[in-house]
């Protein structure tokens, strides 16, 4: 995980080496894990601006921590809905 961009945004490198730029939306502990949810910071093929959140599961191995992809889509939704609900929270405080 790079500071590379400022505090709000990461740049990561998949397994086969192609990096992306990612804006760091919110962190959650869900269970007994982290996770993060991001924005791609680059259009699309079509030039458009995507707007899919990305949720990557913080893995920590020998004190370096690394991003992994949550394959069961289950956990996925449950952690998902938790980010919803904790960004609808921090908005419904932001109005009072």
């Amino acid at each position: 995980m790079s500071d590379e961009y400022g505090s709000n945004f990461v740049s990561i490198s998949d397994e086969e080496g192609n990096e992306y730029e990612l804006e760091h939306l919110d962190t959650i502990e869900y269970g007994d894990d982290l996770y993060m949810a991001f924005l791609p910071t680059e259009p699309d093929e079509n030039g458009n601006q995507p707007t899919e959140m990305i949720i990557l599961k913080v893995v920590e191995e020998n004190g370096e921590e690394f991003f992994e992809t949550i394959d069961d889509e289950d956990l996925l939704d449950k952690v998902y809905e938790a980010f919803m609900e904790q960004l609808f929270d921090d908005d419904a405080e932001d109005d009072e």
